[in-house]
C-alpha cells in the first residue's frame, strides 16, 4: 500500500469518526432542548379534575422516541406558524378534542379533519404542541413540524348562531378516529354539555349583539354623489374596502366605524362617479370595537363632521335631526352593553369577542 493510499484511508476514518461524534452531540443538545419540556407534568387550564389525568399522561409517552424523531426533522422550528386562537380556546366557547399520540405526529395524520373542516357550520381551530417550544401552534395542512398532542376545537357560536348538536357529535367522531388510527390518549368532552354551553352562550351574545347606525342626510332635495362622498371619507381616514363600505381602522386594522350608503347600496371605485346617494349610515359594531361608549363619542363627532363637510345633517331613520339628548340616549345604551359584555367576562373588541361576532 503506498502512502498516498495510507494517508487518504487516514483521513476518511478521521472524517467517520468526526460525523459520529457529532452526531452523538447533536442527539444530546437535542434531548436537552426538547426533554425539559416533558421534564413536568403539564395539565392544560382546559380541562380539570377527572379529565387532568388523561392528558397528564398523554404528554409523556416514549420521550426518547420523540426526542429522536425531532432530532432528524430539518429545520422544524422554521415552520411554527404562531396564532392567538390557540390561546383562546376555552371549553367555554369552544368544542376541544385533546389527542395525545404515543409518539410524535405531523399534520398529515388530521387528513380526516382536513377533508370535511367545512362540514361543522363553525370556524375549526388546530392546534399542535410543538416539541421545540413546549407551546401550543396553529397548524395547518401544510405544517411540517412535529407534534406531541393535537388540540382540535370546533367553536361553539358565532352571528350565525350556535353549532348543533348533530355538528359536535360529528366533530367528536372525526376526532375519535383520528385518535384512533394514531393509537392516541383521546379526551373528548361531553357533546350534549357542549350543545348546551353553545345555546346558552349564543343567547348571552344575542343580548349584547349592538350595531349603532347614525344617518347623514343632504338637506332639501341635494342627492350626493359618490365622488363626493369618497372625498369626505378619505380626508377623515375612512377608506372604502372590498365590501363597498369606508371604514377607519386602529393601529391593528381592527374596523372602528363603517360607513355605508342608507340604502346599502355598495361603493364601488369603479362606478363612484355615477353613484346618487339620498343618504348614508355611519356603523359601529359595538362588541367589535374596545371601549365602545369612547368610541361612540368618537363617532358622534366623526358623523358631524362628515355631515358638515357634505352639507348634510345628523337625522335618525325618521329623517328627524338627532339632538344632543338622543344622542346621550343611545350614549347610555352602548354602555349598558358594555358593562353586560364585560360581567359575562367577554371584553369589547378582544380578539375573544371578535370571533364570537363574527
Amino acid at each position: 500500500m503506498s502512502e498516498l493510499q495510507i494517508a487518504l484511508l487516514s483521513i476518511g476514518l478521521m472524517v467517520i469518526v468526526a460525523v459520529y461524534v457529532f452526531g452523538w452531540w447533536q442527539q444530546r443538545r437535542y434531548r436537552r432542548k426538547f426533554g425539559a419540556a416533558f421534564k413536568a407534568s403539564h395539565v392544560d387550564a382546559l380541562y380539570h379534575d377527572s379529565a387532568a389525568k388523561p392528558v397528564e399522561q398523554g404528554y409523556q409517552p416514549a420521550l426518547a422516541e420523540m426526542v429522536e424523531e425531532a432530532a432528524v426533522a430539518p429545520d422544524a422550528e422554521s415552520f411554527a406558524v404562531p396564532d392567538e386562537a390557540c390561546a383562546l380556546l376555552d371549553a367555554s366557547t369552544d368544542y376541544i378534542a385533546l389527542i395525545s399520540p404515543k409518539s410524535l405526529a405531523g399534520a398529515d395524520a388530521l387528513v380526516r379533519l382536513w377533508q370535511q373542516r367545512f362540514d361543522f357550520g363553525k370556524n375549526i381551530h388546530v392546534c399542535g404542541l410543538s416539541v421545540a417550544g413546549g407551546t401550543w401552534e396553529k397548524v395547518i395542512p401544510e405544517s411540517r413540524l412535529p407534534y406531541a398532542a393535537f388540540k382540535l376545537a370546533l367553536q361553539l357560536v358565532n352571528r350565525s348562531g350556535a353549532v348543533s348538536e348533530a355538528r359536535l357529535a360529528d366533530f367528536r367522531d372525526v376526532a375519535r378516529t383520528i385518535a384512533a388510527q394514531l393509537q392516541a390518549d383521546v379526551v373528548l368532552p361531553d357533546v350534549a354539555e357542549a350543545a348546551a354551553r353553545s345555546h346558552a352562550l349564543d343567547k348571552f351574545c344575542a343580548t349584547v349583539d349592538q350595531v349603532i347606525g347614525l344617518n347623514i342626510f343632504p338637506r332639501g332635495e341635494r342627492v350626493l354623489s359618490g365622488d363626493e362622498v369618497a372625498r369626505s371619507a378619505a380626508k377623515l381616514d375612512l377608506s372604502l374596502q372590498p365590501d363597498g363600505y369606508f371604514h377607519m381602522h386602529d393601529t391593528r386594522g381592527h374596523t372602528l366605524f363603517s360607513l355605508g350608503s342608507f340604502d346599502n347600496t355598495p361603493f364601488q371605485h369603479h362606478t363612484l362617479g355615477q353613484q346618487r346617494i339620498d343618504g348614508l349610515t355611519l356603523l359601529l359594531d359595538v362588541p367589535r370595537v374596545e371601549q365602545p361608549t369612547l368610541r361612540f363619542d368618537q363617532m358622534a363627532e366623526l358623523a358631524r363632521q362628515l355631515a358638515d363637510d357634505l352639507g348634510a345633517e345628523v337625522m335618525d331613520d325618521r329623517h328627524v335631526a338627532l339632538s344632543g339628548a338622543g344622542i346621550a340616549l343611545i350614549r347610555e345604551q352602548i354602555a349598558a352593553t358594555e358593562g353586560k359584555m364585560l360581567a359575562g367576562n367577554i371584553v369589547p373588541g378582544s380578539a375573544q369577542a371578535r370571533r364570537l361576532f363574527s
